[in-house]
Parts: C-alpha cells; structure tokens; sequence
C-alpha cells in the first residue's frame, strides 16, 4: 500500500474513531501533499511524499520548542501526539551511533582532517546519505563534534 493510501484510509480510520488530532493531523499532511502536486502538476512519489512529512515534523519541533518556551503544556501535548502520528509514516530514524559512524566514514572517505572550516563539505556530503531518515539538527551537532 503506498503512503497516500495509507494515509487515506488512516484518515478515515481517525474519523470512525472520532479521534480529532489523528484526523487533523493527518488531514494537514494530505493537504501539503495536494498542495505540492498542484503546484508543480506533477504526482509526488514515496520519497517526495516522505520528504513532506518530514517538513510537517520540523515545522512541529520548531514550533515545539516554542511552545515549552512559553510554558503551553496544553499545545506541547498535542504537538507531541502530532509528531508522534507523523512519525509514523516515516522511515524508521538512525540513532545518533549509527549518525556517528557515517559521518566518520565520510569524513575518511573525503580525507578530512579536522577544523570547523571543513563544516560545509562533511554536511553536504554526508547529508544525501541520510536523507529522510535522519534529522538534519542532530547531523549538524554530530559533525561539529566530529570536527
């Protein structure tokens, strides 16, 4: 079953269940997906699709991080439930170890020795290699420590 589909019938899935973030939540993520095809009048593949969900994630942390500031518990948990919905539509995330070890792979590969002015080339070079299965904030921190 592909990702629209599964989307399609979580949504109504969420609706039968009348549970309201669930469908919401992923009514939005359908939305952009729509509105991405659209835009561009061209049908989105699985990685496309993925590559949307992934932007609906960031843009909760983002506003996540916001909200804790603020001291909203009320829109932290529902946040949190949305992410975690979402979440589950993308592929399975590598763990920071497993982040670790690509990037020293890359760093040897490219031969680089060390110095934060190295920064942009171990990114752009390591960033393709986890796409949509790693978060780009925690890729950053990891090359800096690497570096």
């Amino acid at each position: 079953m592909s990702l629209k589909d599964r989307l399609m019938q979580d949504f109504k899935e969420a609706m039968k269940a009348h549970d309201e973030v669930a469908k919401n939540t992923i009514s939005l993520a359908r939305a952009a997906i729509k509105q991405y095809e659209v835009d561009n009048r061209a049908e989105l593949d699985e990685q496309g699709i993925i590559d949307i969900l992934t932007k609906q994630v960031k843009m909760r942390k983002d506003a996540l991080s916001d909200f804790e500031k603020a001291g909203r518990t009320d829109l932290i948990e529902n946040y949190s439930r949305e992410i975690e919905i979402l979440m589950a539509y993308l592929p399975e995330q590598l763990t920071e170890d497993e982040i670790r070890q690509i990037v020293l792979d890359t760093k040897a590969e490219l031969g680089i020795e060390g110095g934060m002015n190295n920064m942009g080339r171990l990114m752009g070079a390591v960033m393709p290699k986890v796409k949509g299965v790693a978060d780009g904030g925690t890729v950053k921190g990891i090359v800096q420590s690497v570096l």
